[in-house]
């Protein structure tokens, strides 16, 4: 099993991009204030942001806290383009949880003037992720009970099976814009209850029964001179 682990973990490394779907769960949406889409809502963020789990979640001066996003982040197998729906689940080589650390004001300040959101999504350590699961040990993805907790007060739980936009269909509709490859990842959305975390506390997360991960959450310390 450890060596199947890090072949997956491997496949992981060799990803050339994350591709996010905001707005997925309906009711995330509604708390942000944004309409439920009626295609999904896509943007991306460097592999650069990854962080393994035990790590430290970075908030970047001068900002004071972080929203949580828990996430199922499914890993592709094998290069994809313009894969049709009905076959899209066979390029899944895997999957994993993953947590979109957002910079919240940043992503506001961004979405009023019309500007992308990379700076909040995409800063070293905003994908926290756990190890991959492989396909085997996830036979239905849409009935997966995905968790978060801050210093173990729950925040977010919620159903894979609430997804507006399903797997196979996201697989299809990104494949037919940008080609996938080997290691690149889809994070599928996230549940109701995101909110912030700050300096000092601890996040912990999970997908019942399979999985559980934990990050401690400090400032980045500033380079000298900065």
């Amino acid at each position: 099993m450890a060596t199947a682990s890090s072949a997956y973990q491997k496949l992981l490394a060799v990803g050339t991009k994350i591709v996010a779907v905001g707005r997925n769960y309906a009711a995330h949406a509604k708390e942000l204030g944004n309409a439920v889409p009626k295609e999904p809502v896509l943007f991306m963020k460097p592999t650069s942001s990854y962080l393994e789990n035990g790590g430290t979640i970075e908030i970047p001066h001068p900002l004071e806290s972080l929203d949580h996003e828990v996430e199922l982040a499914v890993l592709i197998g094998k290069k994809a383009r313009d894969v049709p729906e009905a076959t899209a689940m066979d390029y899944v080589g895997g999957y994993a949880l993953a947590l979109d650390m957002t910079a919240r004001e940043i992503q506001a300040s961004a979405k009023s003037a019309g500007l992308p959101w990379t700076i909040a999504k995409g800063q070293d350590t905003f994908t926290p992720i756990s190890s991959v699961l492989p396909r085997s040990m996830v036979p239905d993805p849409h009935d997966l009970e995905l968790w978060l907790k801050v210093d173990g007060e729950i925040r977010q739980k919620g159903s894979t099976n609430d997804m507006i936009f399903r797997i196979p269909y996201l697989i299809s509709h990104i494949s037919s814009i940008m080609t996938l490859f080997e290691g690149d990842v889809i994070l599928t959305g996230t549940p109701q209850g995101v909110g912030p975390v700050k300096a000092g506390q601890r996040i912990t997360a999970g997908i019942t029964d399979l999985l559980d991960v934990h990050f401690e959450v400090a400032k980045r310390q500033r380079p000298p001179g900065n």
